[in-house]
């Protein structure tokens, strides 16, 4: 590391540490029989049918794979714009990120059907469809990101770290802006086709990876029995709550556009008013748990010895909101009809026209928590058998300068 005055240790394997790991094993365990369950039986065994093709598993999948870019914050933070507070922290910083990238991508590929042509999909490429540009776009991410990791634990070659964190800086954003715009250029959705989804994407990318990287530290922390700094915390915390403002700013802004485009009315009233679950997960799940709670916790004063416990919990209704926003997404875009014929209605017996109903099954929300499982597995393990957290998180480690002030 650049800072070398900071030791950085393995964490010790101890009960709480192995307790973890067979948590995590068992959803492991239960992602895996969901996955045979649905490779064995088909599609049909899911919520999912010839109109809702993306269900419950891209939902999470989509989550984790625009988390991971937000998880390098902290490394971004640290490396491009020279905040030394950050550098003992990112390269658990950048961990996460591979970890969330390759959990989200596992789910994806498992839940395409046939996973066994997937050979076909890395081998095929129309250069015109954004979902091949983003297989180069995850493809270098890894090596990127693999490569910043790299140069951060080993010191012959830490004066490469500032180059590659501003690879893994640019490359990042491409790849949430090449992930919203999956969705911004499906121009037959009219639930999606938006320029604002790109910066959205990006801007979400941040709270939730910001979120899952303060989940991770106190994790990691816990485990490795290490006494977590406040000044590190409060500035994570403050950079939270930024994110999740302008992340609610951009979805406002979103559908106030299609509101505007008279032709999108009947489904930003479906989504706001008239949809059902899908109404209710966005105002309850989306905007109030998701965004007005997390900044009603982070930005209100409080006890300082509470001050951890709010922000964790803030963190946990980032992520469900987070979930719920992908949902509202994903499910409410396929749920409302294509509109085949502009002007005209079209009823056949494959339900054109009609609004499509879907409940997620058990196997798929379980392929989905593998996901996560895959995530917590590697990072896990990563901690136990390398060098990534440094010996204190206090603050007079972490923050010298504010930890002096303080003291005089």
């Amino acid at each position: 590391m650049a800072n070398r005055a900071i030791t950085f240790r393995e964490i010790e394997g101890k009960g709480g540490f192995y307790a973890l790991l067979a948590g995590c094993g068992v959803f492991l365990l239960l992602g895996a029989y969901a996955y045979f369950q649905m490779e064995h039986h088909g599609h049909v065994i899911t919520g999912m049918d010839n109109q809702i093709v993306w269900g419950m598993p891209h939902v999470i999948a989509l989550f984790l794979i625009v988390a991971a870019s937000g998880a390098l914050n902290v490394a971004s933070i640290a490396s491009v714009f020279g905040k030394s507070i950050y550098k003992p922290l990112a390269p658990l910083s950048a961990l996460l990120a591979l970890a969330l990238m390759a959990g989200g991508l596992t789910v994806l590929m498992l839940d395409l059907g046939r996973s066994d042509r997937m050979i076909i999909a890395a081998t095929h490429f129309n250069f015109k469809s954004v979902f091949a540009l983003n297989v180069f776009l995850y493809t270098g991410f890894f090596a990127i990101v693999g490569a910043y990791l790299w140069f951060m634990m080993e010191r012959r070659m830490n004066r490469w770290t500032t180059a590659a964190g501003v690879a893994a800086f640019i490359w990042r954003l491409t790849l949430t802006t090449g992930t919203g715009s999956v969705f911004g250029f499906l121009v037959a959705r009219e639930a999606y086709q938006s320029a604002v989804l790109a910066p959205l994407f990006i801007v979400l990318s941040f709270a939730y990876g910001t979120a899952l990287f303060l989940l991770t530290l106190a994790a990691a922390s816990a485990l490795g029995r290490l006494s977590l700094g406040a000044a590190v915390v409060q500035r994570l915390k403050n950079l939270l709550a930024t994110f999740v403002a302008g992340a609610l700013y951009l979805v406002v802004v979103f559908h106030l556009t299609n509101i505007y485009f008279t032709r999108n009315h009947g489904v930003e009233q479906f989504i706001l008013l008239d949809g059902g679950i899908i109404t209710g997960v966005f105002w309850v799940g989306q905007i109030l748990i998701g965004s007005l709670l997390p900044l009603l916790l982070l930005l209100l004063p409080g006890r300082p010895e509470a001050a951890l416990s709010r922000i964790l919990t803030a963190c946990v209704a980032v992520v469900i909101g987070g979930l719920a926003q992908m949902y509202v997404t994903i499910i409410g875009g396929q749920a409302w009809p294509l509109d085949l014929f502009p002007g005209y209605a079209a009823r056949s017996s494959f339900f054109d026209g009609e609004i499509h109903a879907y409940a997620p099954s058990l196997v798929e929300t379980l392929l989905g928590l593998g996901g996560f499982a895959i995530a917590a597995v590697i990072v896990i393990i990563a901690l136990k058998v390398l060098r990534l957290l440094p010996e204190k998180l206090d603050d007079a480690t972490l923050d010298p300068q504010q930890a002096k002030c303080t003291a005089s």
